[in-house]
Order: structure tokens, then sequence, then C-alpha cells
């Protein structure tokens, strides 16, 4: 079923808010009760529950991306039209401020200034291009999963995808959220930074997931949804022209 553009920004903005309310607002209670570091497993789980829900609830309506990284990767790979792409990253982006802002009406400002709105930080004694690195690789595995699990036409497991994509963002925060705060979205760093004014090393969390995430998608599409013989690759050949426009809608998955 083809899906309005405003169905699927709405999908695209809902998604994302879910994200930064649920993810930022797990590590502004974990450190306001003072149960970080420790609680950094129920942040991986908070952020990769949020992303299983919604992925599992609107995947079909708009791809379910969540994430201006993933919508870089499928627009490089030709999987969505180039006026498309910019549409989901200013939703993602409208999303994630907007989740941000809830948290700002829901708790005390006091809370939050501790907590920095749960604004994804690069540990001291890191430096910046280490962040970027860990950023990228962390954002590498999920844009791989996603491609793998969501719009590989051969993927067996299109219809779990959203657990898969949801697993690998906990299993990413478990190991880089004490660092980066493994963000792997532009979106999850801007709406707080945004609301909270909390800007240092912002350039991370653009420059690291979007990197990652390109590489991911060019190697995926390249070497395995386009490999010789490959069923998908007719399907990519003949289903898709430039930058996705003649691609069906709401194919692509996922942050």
């Amino acid at each position: 079923m083809e899906r309005t553009m405003a169905e699927r920004l709405t999908a695209e903005f809902i998604g994302t808010l879910t994200l930064i309310f649920i993810g930022a607002g797990s590590i502004v209670m974990l450190t306001t009760f003072g149960l970080m570091p420790a609680g950094i497993i129920g942040v991986a789980f908070a952020h990769g529950i949020a992303i299983a829900v919604m992925v599992s609830a609107v995947g079909h309506v708009s791809g379910a991306h969540f994430n201006p990284a993933v919508t870089i990767g499928a627009w490089i790979t030709q999987k969505i039209k180039s006026a498309d792409a910019i549409g989901y990253i200013f939703a993602q982006l409208a999303g994630g401020t907007a989740g941000a802002l809830l948290l700002r009406l829901s708790l005390p400002k006091k809370v939050l200034d501790t907590a920095q709105f749960g604004t994804p930080q690069v540990v001291p004694g890191l430096s910046n291009g280490q962040a970027v690195l860990i950023e990228a690789i962390l954002t590498f595995f999920l844009v791989w999963v996603i491609f793998a699990t969501a719009i590989d036409p051969e993927g067996a497991f299109g219809k779990i995808a959203g657990l898969a994509i949801g697993l690998v963002i906990t299993m990413d925060i478990l190991m880089g959220g004490l660092f980066t705060g493994a963000a792997m979205n532009p979106a999850r760093s801007f709406g707080p930074a945004l609301v909270g004014g909390t800007w240092k090393g912002w350039w991370v969390y653009w420059v690291g997931p979007v990197a990652g995430g390109i590489v991911a998608a060019s190697l995926y599409d390249g070497l395995i949804i386009k490999r010789p013989g490959s069923a998908a690759k007719g399907e990519s050949e003949h289903g898709f022209a430039a930058h996705g426009d003649d691609a069906p809608h709401g194919e692509t998955a996922t942050p």
C-alpha cells in the first residue's frame, strides 16, 4: 500500500520522539538516582526496546529510519528519493527536539540540568577522534543489521527486523555508552543538545554515525544485495532508479 508523505513523516517524527523521550529520559532517571554507571544496562535496554517497538509498529509506514545516518545510507544506495530523504531528516530532527521538549515539560529543571538532558557526551580522556571512530563503528553495526534484516529483499528476517535492530542498539550501548553515549544517530544528540544547550563535541555525533552508516550501506548493498546472481540484484537494478525514484515506500527500516 502506497503511503502518503504526511503519513511517512509522521511515523518518522513519532518514532524519533519515542527514542529521545525514552532513551534520554532513562539517562536522566539513572543519573538522578545515582544508578550510573551500573545503570548503563538499563539505558541500553531502554534505547533498544524503544527502537524495537517503533520499528515493529511503523516499519510498514515509513521504513522506520528514525536516524539521519540510516536515511543517508539508504539515499546513497538509491533506496529513497532525494526529496524524501530531506523530509525524513527534518522529521527526525524535529521528533528528537520534541522528545527533549517533552522531557523538559515532564521533569524538574534541576534534574534535567544535572543530567544535561541525556545529551551524549565524550568521556574525559577520550579524544574526539577516538569518539568519532567509536560512533562510526557502532553505527556500522547498526546500519549493516538494518540492511540485512529490513532492506535486503532476500533477507529472511524482515518480519522480526525490529527485534534484531533493537538488540544491536542494546549491544552497541553496552560497549560504547560510557565512552561516547553510543548515540549512533545525529537526531539522538541534536534534540537534547538543542533543548538543553549542551553543544560540546556536537559534530562527533554527526561525522561518526554518518560515516559509519555510509560505509555499512555501501558495502552491504554493493557486496551482498548487488552480488552476481542475486535475486535482490535484479530487483535493485529494475526497481530503483536514481536515488530510489521508483522504489516502493516503506521498505527500508529503522534507527
